[in-house]
């Protein structure tokens, strides 16, 4: 199916970077890809358990790494990291079944994250982390997303998402678009929730639809809803990167963000605020 959409996407996605983002342009509605048709070509995005119950949203970018939101390895009320033992890639679940089911052998985020709590602009930037399966995932059906840097306000992109209500399986927004940017973090008009952190924000590549960021939050922006993500430049290399010189088992710890991240001074240009659960 992901195949098949291609011109869909080239035709939906593509061809708005750099041009101020339309008032009009309101965003599709979510498809749910309730069966094994309409999930075709998707099943590369997975959901993630956490244990404990929580779960996120991840896509493969190769055949054992797994792109994700940094603050998903991290407990929201201790601060704590996720063991890696704790953690399982469930590529294209649905409905009580996935594609593949696959371990975590090591993971890691990316180097100046810092987790500083459920609330706080200044983690969103490098809100993304890379996660390398035990075992790679070789099948036909489950193809690995390629993908590209740059997010303009006004382009148009896309979302496949698990999330709360809609977590048994995933749902497609083939058209949503970036509101604005600021800093290290973009603003989408995207339709996200508690439990899509990590789905792939996806534009129109030469072979199909491309990885561009990952979802990091649920936000407000006068009185409506938005997502937030990391501007995601030079994002794969420094993650494959931190992963090579990773130990077995280790989720690597990040630094304190940078001061102009830290203030405020760019991202509260957003005038986006934290939703809590």
């Amino acid at each position: 199916m992901r195949r098949a959409l291609h011109a869909l996407f080239a035709l939906a996605l593509c061809g708005m970077a750099g041009g101020a983002a339309h008032a009009d342009a309101t965003p599709s509605r979510l498809e749910a890809l309730a069966t094994a048709d309409d999930g075709r070509g998707w099943e590369a995005v997975g959901r993630l358990e956490l244990g404990g119950g929580s779960f996120c949203t991840g896509a493969l970018v190769g055949a054992d790494l797994v792109l994700t939101a940094a603050h998903c390895l991290f407990d929201e009320d201790s601060g704590a990291r996720i063991g890696t033992e704790a953690i399982e890639f469930r590529a294209g679940f649905r409905n009580g079944r996935a594609e593949a089911y696959r371990g975590i052998r090591r993971a890691v985020v990316h180097p100046e994250y810092r987790y500083l709590g459920p609330d706080r602009m200044d983690r969103v930037a490098m809100d993304v982390a890379l996660l390398q399966l035990d075992r790679p995932i070789r099948s036909a059906q489950i193809r690995p997303f390629a993908m590209q840097e740059g997010l303009s306000r006004g382009q148009r992109v896309g979302v496949v998402s698990y999330a709360k209500g809609r977590a048994e399986a995933p749902s497609l927004q083939e058209v949503c678009h970036v509101l604005e940017r600021a800093g290290g973090v973009v603003m989408l008009s995207c339709s996200v929730d508690f439990g899509a952190s990590g789905a792939p924000i996806l534009a129109a590549g030469a072979e199909g639809p491309e990885i561009v960021s990952v979802v990091s939050a649920k936000a407000e922006a006068e009185g409506r809803p938005v997502a937030l993500a990391s501007a995601f430049e030079r994002t794969l290399g420094i993650l494959q990167e931190a992963l090579a010189a990773a130990p077995e088992g280790v989720l690597n710890r990040g630094v304190p963000l940078s001061e102009r991240f830290g203030d405020g001074r760019e991202s509260g240009r957003l005038g986006a605020k934290f939703v809590r659960p």
